[in-house]
């Protein structure tokens, strides 16, 4: 894990890809992106967050909070040079394939709830008929 390069990181194909992957599965699309960009391996300032995953700053500001609360992200203050608040600067916690693997278990965990849930209208649905 590093700084930013000086090159341009931006959002690829396949991250927008990803992202909407993500979406679809449960994350919030702002959570997805700000993942995204820190699945790079990259070590960002919110500034650039916002810049790369092309969100403004509340909505960095959301998702981050939501990430760290996961346990997935986690931040450092970086002391500037100038006066005044310290840079954060925001990291994976943990790696992808655990973070991948935290969504899966929770994918799975909502299906077997669903199905659960169908299974008991399926016995609710006959014992109405038992009582008709």
């Amino acid at each position: 894990m590093g700084m930013c390069p000086s090159t341009v990181v931006h959002l690829s194909d396949t991250d927008i890809q990803i992202i909407d992957i993500l979406s679809d599965v449960g994350l919030k699309s702002g959570e997805a992106r700000v993942l995204v960009v820190l699945f790079k391996g990259y070590d960002l300032t919110s500034r650039e967050l916002e810049r790369i995953s092309d969100l403004r700053q509340p909505e960095v500001s959301i998702a981050i909070n939501q990430l760290i609360k996961r346990a997935w992200v986690f931040v450092t203050s970086h002391i500037t040079e100038k006066k005044g608040r310290p840079v954060k600067i925001y990291s994976l916690q943990r790696s992808i394939d655990d973070i991948l693997d935290e969504i899966k278990g929770g994918i799975e965990g909502d299906y077997r709830k669903k199905m659960e849930v169908i299974e008991r209208v399926r016995v609710m649905v006959r014992e109405a008929k038992e009582t008709e």
